[in-house]
């Protein structure tokens, strides 16, 4: 009689037939997981990527550097002690506005009137040109014949000032109509100082009332503003046309002259 297989003694039917350990825990303690959170998926298709463009190599970027040159010398306005800036006119005391326009005035009549190296280059004279000392004069000559006159001396002083004045213009106009090179202002301010001799010899014929010493005086002093006037009109036009714009200086200055001899 064979040998008598149980249960127990088959190991596959024991492990089939065994509980296993899963089914062995107590389900009561069983841990459920959280229900996760579920993300919306839109259907629409996702945006197209914007290109780039890819940056250009630094060898290709043209770079240009200017240096400006340093100046080997920088200009500063300089004021009349040598110092720093010129003065402001506009807060400087009354009395320093008056001495400087004086000085400036002897400094022209300096250049127009008397012997200097610049006459000889009439563009470096009087570039510092002004009205006050052509004013002065023409005001001082119409007084001085006024004076002189014993009857109407207001009508004396105005005509003597309108024709100084006026003539002046004319002539200046005169120049630049013949094609001279010189600034309007600049030519009235020349023929202004040119009338200092007139002035010196109306002065003195006042003083010496003497139809002979006139004449002598009045010839001197028209021949010096003549010769004052003379480089600087005739170096402004054409060599040719230099006696259209001299002649009519020498007229109004003997006009001039003839009123201080007449004038009684």
């Amino acid at each position: 009689m064979g040998p008598t297989w149980t249960r127990s003694h088959c190991p596959l039917i024991h492990l089939a037939g065994a509980p296993s350990p899963a089914s062995r825990a107590p389900r009561r303690g069983r841990v459920v997981s959280p229900t996760r959170a579920s993300i919306p998926v839109s259907s629409s298709p996702a945006p197209a990527p914007v290109p780039t463009k890819p940056p250009l190599p630094a060898a290709s970027i043209p770079i240009s550097v200017s240096v400006s040159p340093v100046p080997a010398s920088v200009s500063v306005p300089i004021g009349a002690n040598g110092f720093g800036p010129p003065p402001n006119t506009l807060t400087e005391p009354v009395w320093d506005t008056v001495k400087r326009d004086l000085a400036r005035i002897v400094s022209n009549l300096k250049l127009v009137v008397f012997p200097n190296p610049y006459r000889e280059d009439p563009g470096k004279a009087l570039r510092d040109w002004d009205l006050w000392g052509p004013f002065f004069f023409i005001v001082f000559l119409g007084l001085t014949l006024s004076w002189s006159a014993s009857v109407k001396k207001s009508e004396v002083f105005a005509v003597a000032f309108a024709v100084l004045a006026a003539g002046a213009i004319i002539l200046t106009l005169n120049v630049l109509l013949l094609g001279g090179h010189i600034i309007f202002f600049q030519s009235l301010s020349l023929l202004g100082y040119c009338l200092f001799p007139l002035d010196v010899g109306a002065l003195v014929c006042m003083l010496k009332d003497n139809v002979i010493l006139k004449i002598v005086v009045v010839t001197i002093t028209l021949a010096w503003s003549s010769w004052a006037a003379y480089p600087f009109m005739s170096a402004a036009v054409n060599p040719r046309r230099k006696a259209l714009a001299l002649y009519p200086v020498f007229l109004m200055y003997i006009s001039v002259g003839f009123l201080i001899i007449a004038i009684d």
